[in-house]
């Protein structure tokens, strides 16, 4: 880790705030929108880092009409001038492309570059034949190789490179930190392929810029923290990192969940609410939390939508009950609320804050107690409970204790959201007293984790949404058919139809999509 206090005041991109950072990694990575303010920023970071004695090079930008082309006198005489350079360079290129590059002389002694096709036994005019990627990758290579500056700046070094181009060029800048441990670099990028984050700590090195926002970044990592991101980059694929460069995605647990939401996104009624948003698969609940906790640290406006049973048990629930936002919202609302705590909390409880996990651990101590007695009854259930009594009882008898388990409390919560009426004539007086209790109490657990900006699908996972077949509770079987039977009917309906059929997943997506 690098040291170096950085503070740095740009009014007219965030106002009166100020960016400030002390804690670098030896590669820097700056991202965000466009517009954002990336090169400015750096262009600021890199002059507090000179004023502290470190020799900062130009900035690195390749264009169609800018000087850092291969074909650029001054940078001709180095690959000239320095044959190591010339034969890294020489090797890069025949690796990859199968060609290599000399030089000649024109008349006015200037050098022209020469490829040589070594497949075909051809040769052409660099500047004249060869696409830009070969000619950006030549240059920024030479800048690399070449400088001898404390601080090199890459800004967007992925215009025309293909992906392949863009993971080289990365490494290789890995491969000069490594070299250099001095040399410090920072790139900006708008483009996955440069999030290359291989230890936790490499997380301190991302800076990013928002639209009308101070930067956000991570000062430093806890411990827990960093035992949690060790175990989650080696799943960071190039598709999850998207969220470096917009605060408008969402994040769901699974494929079904994202090709229903993504499909539903240009059904919502202010169509350019959604503009920028994307919305990427996780692959778990778990791994949802470690989203939401990444989000949290870099300041971005990450967006979750989980299944219920997310209330009850996983690294999301940690997160967003420790989230600040969640904190704020519960105080804020609290003289309001006071006259509810007052009924479902002892006075001994409230001498203590209200926090949005004491408020779900008291849910979850009704939800045992209800279930208890459905589970133990001898009589018959009424025919309307009989599908939700059987539900409870196959998960008690599965799980040795069921009532620890996130499905089981999740059923009783369905049952209670889905058949009110007929549990309150079912349950004891006592029991059918706190159903109001509980439905009120989840209102404000769902309204507290938003603050957070995690949306719960009240009726529990994407399933329970669907139109073309009935699903009554969870564990949902046969995803993958319901799931095909339910896309394809989305796909084909027009409109009308689909904001009618799907309101409920409309409204979340709005709520979500939100500023």
């Amino acid at each position: 880790m690098i040291k170096c206090e950085v503070k740095i005041r740009i009014p007219f991109l965030w106002g009166k705030a100020v960016f400030k950072k002390e804690n670098w990694s030896q590669i820097n990575l700056i991202v965000g929108p466009n517009g954002s303010g990336k090169t400015l920023l750096a262009q600021a970071v890199t002059k507090e880092f000179s004023l502290h004695g470190y020799s900062v090079s130009d900035s690195v930008k390749i264009s169609s009409k800018n000087h850092n082309q291969p074909n650029d006198e001054n940078t001709l005489l180095i690959l000239k001038d320095d044959e190591t350079i010339k034969e890294k360079i020489e090797t890069v290129l025949s690796s990859m492309f199968g060609k290599s590059i000399k030089f000649i002389e024109d008349i006015d002694t200037s050098l022209i570059p020469i490829v040589e096709n070594k497949a075909w036994n051809v040769e052409y005019m660099l500047e004249d034949a060869e696409c830009h990627g070969l000619r950006e990758i030549i240059a920024l290579l030479i800048k690399l190789y070449s400088s001898k500056d404390d601080i090199l700046v890459f800004d967007e070094p992925e215009l025309h490179l293909h992906p392949q181009l863009q993971m080289f060029f990365m490494n290789e800048i890995k491969k000069e930190a490594q070299k250099n441990p001095k040399k410090i670099f920072f790139i900006i990028s708008h483009s996955p392929f440069f999030i290359d984050l291989r230890y936790a700590e490499d997380l301190i090195g991302v800076i990013v810029c928002h639209t009308n926002k101070v930067p956000t970044h991570i000062e430093q990592l806890s411990q827990d923290d960093s035992i949690l991101f060790k175990r989650f980059l080696p799943r960071f694929n190039t598709y999850h990192k998207q969220f470096f460069f917009s605060d408008n995605q969402i994040f769901v647990e699974g494929y079904t969940d994202q090709q229903m939401f993504t499909n539903l996104l240009p059904f919502i009624h202010d169509e350019y609410s959604s503009t920028g948003t994307g919305i990427i698969d996780v692959g778990g609940k778990d791994e949802l939390g470690v989203f939401c906790k990444v989000c949290s640290l870099l300041g971005t406006n990450g967006r979750i939508i989980t299944d219920l049973d997310s209330l009850f048990s996983g690294k999301l629930r940690d997160v967003f009950c420790k989230d600040e936002r969640v904190n704020a919202w519960l105080l804020k609302v609290y003289e309001r609320q006071l006259p509810f705590y007052e009924r479902i909390f002892t006075q001994k409880e409230l001498l203590h804050p209200i926090s949005l996990d004491k408020l779900i651990f008291r849910l979850e101590r009704y939800l045992v107690t209800i279930g208890q007695e459905i589970t133990q009854k001898n009589d018959e259930p009424p025919k309307k409970l009989a599908t939700y009594v059987s539900k409870l009882l196959s998960l008690l008898e599965k799980h040795e204790n069921a009532e620890n388990v996130d499905t089981y409390k999740t059923v009783i919560l369905q049952g209670i959201l889905k058949q009110e009426d007929d549990l309150i004539k079912y349950l004891s007086p006592e029991l059918s007293r706190t159903i109001p209790d509980i439905k009120n109490l989840y209102s404000l657990i769902l309204a507290a984790a938003e603050a957070a900006r995690v949306y719960i699908l009240p009726k529990g996972c994407i399933e329970h949404y669907y139109t073309q077949n009935t699903i009554e509770y969870m564990p949902v079987s046969a995803k993958d058919r319901l799931f095909h039977n339910e896309i394809e009917y989305l796909l084909d309906s027009n409109k009308k139809t689909v904001q009618k059929e799907y309101s409920e997943l409309i409204t979340i997506l709005e709520k979500a999509c939100a500023l």
